[in-house]
C-alpha cells in the first residue's frame, strides 16, 4: 500500500528539548485539579477535559505501581505555546518536559493534527469507514486530535520512569513501556476512546516500511538520536509500530503487562548489555509478549 503521509510525520512523538522554568502569570488557573493545571485564556472546557483524563490516568497508575510523579499540566492556544512549551515543539504535540514536571498540550486544533490524514477518497478502503467516525471535525474535515489528546497519557507515563528512576534497559523499551501505560488505562477505563488510539496508528503501519533507512530494533537503539531528528517520519513509523505492538501486548497479558515491565526493571541494578540477554530476561520475568515483540520485530508482523 503506499504511504500516504506527508513528511510532517517525521514529528510524532517529538523529544522536545528543555527550557528554564517560566512564570505561568499570564496562564488561569484549573480550580479543583489535583495537580496544577493551567490554561490559555478561553480554553477553560478543552483544559478542564484534558486536567480530567490526566488526572484519572495518574490515579489509576500510581494505584498499580505504587508510586507518584510530580506533575503540573498546561493547555495551550497558539500565542502561549510559543511562550511555554519547549523549544521547537511543534504546535500540536503533546510533550513532557521534565527539568519543569510538566505536561503540555494544544488547545486548538491545528494544522499539524489535520496533516495526519488525507481526504476520505484517499483513505485504504478497509479503514476508511472508522477513520471517518472516529475523526471527523463537525465540518467534516479530518484530524487526528483525538489521537493526539490521549498521547498526554504516553507523556505521563515518561513522567513516572523518569521521576522514579527506572531503568528501561533500552531508548526503545521506555517508549514500548509508555505505550503499553497509555493503552491500558484506555482499554481498562475509557474504552470508547480506543478506535481514537488505535485506528491512525494502524493506518501508519499498513504502509509498510519501505523507503526507511532504518527499521530494526537495533537500529533504532545504535541511531536514537539520528533517528529522531534527522529521518523523524522514520521515527514516527517506530512509534506507530510501538503502539500497535502494546495492544498486543495488553491483549495477551492484560494490565499486568506494564505492571511487571515495571516491576522488574525496577529491580534491575545494571544494564542488561545484550539483547539475547534481555530477550531471556523478558521471558523469564513474565513478560513473554514483550519478549515475542523483539524476535518478532524484523519480520515486519507487527500489525
Amino acid at each position: 500500500m503506499k504511504r500516504i503521509f506527508p513528511a510532517i510525520l517525521a514529528l510524532l512523538f517529538f523529544k522536545a528539548n528543555g527550557v528554564k522554568a517560566q512564570s505561568t502569570d499570564s496562564l488561569h488557573r484549573l480550580p479543583s485539579i489535583s495537580f496544577p493545571a493551567f490554561y490559555s485564556n478561553g480554553q477553560e472546557t478543552r483544559a478542564r477535559y484534558i486536567a480530567i483524563l490526566i488526572g484519572n490516568a495518574l490515579a489509576y497508575h500510581q494505584k498499580r505501581l505504587e508510586y507518584k510523579p510530580d506533575i503540573r499540566l498546561m493547555v495551550l492556544d497558539t500565542a502561549d505555546w510559543r511562550i511555554y512549551s519547549s523549544k521547537g515543539a511543534v504546535y500540536g504535540m503533546p510533550h513532557y518536559d521534565n527539568e519543569r514536571k510538566t505536561l503540555i498540550v494544544a488547545a486548538q486544533d491545528n494544522p499539524f493534527w489535520k496533516s495526519f490524514l488525507p481526504s476520505a477518497d484517499k483513505l485504504p478502503a478497509d479503514l476508511r469507514t472508522p477513520i471517518i467516525a472516529t475523526y471527523s471535525n463537525k465540518d467534516g474535515s479530518l484530524s487526528a486530535r483525538a489521537f493526539f489528546d490521549l498521547l498526554a497519557i504516553h507523556e505521563l507515563g515518561h513522567s513516572f520512569h523518569i521521576q522514579a528512576a527506572v531503568k528501561m534497559q533500552r531508548n526503545w523499551m521506555s517508549e514500548l513501556f509508555c505505550n503499553i501505560f497509555l493503552h491500558t488505562y484506555i482499554a481498562g477505563k475509557e474504552p470508547a476512546l480506543l478506535p481514537a488510539l488505535t485506528l491512525f496508528p494502524k493506518l501508519v503501519v499498513a504502509g509498510g516500511s519501505k523507503g526507511f533507512k532504518y527499521t530494526s530494533l537495533k537500529d533504532l537503539q545504535d541511531n536514537y538520536n539520528d533517528v529522531a531528528t534527522r529521518y523523524p517520519r522514520n521515527y514516527g513509523w517506530y512509534q506507530c509500530r510501538w503502539h500497535v505492538a502494546a495492544g498486543n501486548i495488553y491483549d495477551a497479558d492484560g494490565k499486568k503487562a506494564y505492571i511487571r515491565l515495571w516491576n522488574n526493571f525496577k529491580k534491575q541494578p545494571g544494564r542488561i548489555e545484550d539483547d539475547a540477554t534481555l530477550s531471556a530476561f523478558l521471558e523469564s520475568s513474565g513478560n513473554a509478549a514483550a519478549a515475542a515483540m523483539m524476535q518478532q520485530w524484523d519480520n515486519d508482523t507487527i500489525r
